[in-house]
């Protein structure tokens, strides 16, 4: 099944891709990396004798959900976006099994190609688990992680957005009230985000299914320093759960709950640049 609801769509959602790296705030150079798994689309900005950062985006979205930090994180790195493949960036729409080593895999090939040994590695929720997998995987490539409502961890509670699928189906009202439920945003709050979410889920599909959770052993492995960042009332990923589990297995851990925020945290550019800095 393609990941759009038809080929209009799928131009219409590219060209306005288009649009915004258009207007990107810093001077940037684009990449399409061919890798086994299929070629993907990255932009870096920033000096590239600078320490890298890797920034992963969310499901549902593309690099352009970084935008409000990228001129912070940029002044002191050479900041990395990588399109996640099968989502709606300009990668390859195709889905890698996240029960396999292949998302690490191709991650990896993407890091080599653009002469990336070792990086500090940032994510929110789908790129969360990217994240998360590929330095449990590679810990010696991985310097610094930063987890933003990251999938894996904690519970996923999918009985609290199953009516989001519903109401997506109602046209662009259930669409927007959708999205309100699954980014705990208000709508009368943040007209702009809500915008960009309509037109984008009125032509494309979202993944469904639920996303492998980490065991004990795998969390372990992530030796680096960690930081989570947790929406308080994030009805996607148990934030409780997902703070209990990296406090209890993790040597090296800070987790901040954002008191008020769901599952998309805006504004946390000056939390990750410090982090990473």
């Amino acid at each position: 099944m393609s990941i759009y609801t038809s080929e209009d769509g799928a131009r219409l959602v590219r060209e306005r891709y288009e649009q915004q790296l258009a207007a990107w705030p810093v001077p940037s150079r684009r990449h399409e990396i061919e890798t086994s798994h299929g070629r993907t689309f990255a932009l870096t900005c920033g000096d590239d004798d600078a320490p890298p950062v890797v920034l992963l985006h969310g499901s549902g979205t593309n690099s352009t959900m970084w935008l409000d930090g990228i001129e912070l994180l940029a002044a002191d790195h050479r900041v990395v976006l990588v399109d996640l493949l099968g989502e709606p960036g300009l990668s390859d729409p195709v889905r890698l099994d996240l029960a396999t080593g292949d998302t690490a895999d191709w991650l990896a090939e993407c890091l080599d190609a653009l002469g990336i040994d070792r990086t500090a590695l940032v994510g929110l929720s789908l790129g969360g688990w990217t994240a998360a997998d590929f330095a449990a995987r590679r810990p010696e490539r991985v310097g610094r992680l930063a987890l933003l409502c990251p999938a894996g961890v904690g519970r996923q509670t999918i009985g609290k957005v199953a009516p989001a699928f519903l109401l997506s189906l109602l046209g662009a009202r259930g669409r927007r009230r959708s999205a309100e439920i699954v980014t705990g945003l208000d709508a009368r709050e943040h007209p702009e985000v809500f915008e960009e979410l309509s037109r984008m889920f009125g032509h494309f599909r979202p993944r469904t299914e639920r996303f492998p959770m980490f065991d004990d052993d795998t969390l372990r492995r992530l030796t680096m320093p960690v930081l989570a960042v947790l929406g308080e009332r994030d009805r996607v990923f148990d934030p409780v759960h997902t703070r209990e589990r990296l406090t209890a297995l993790l040597q090296d851990v800070r987790v901040d709950v954002v008191a008020g925020s769901g599952h998309a945290l805006l504004g946390q550019a000056p939390r990750i640049a410090e982090f990473v800095r």
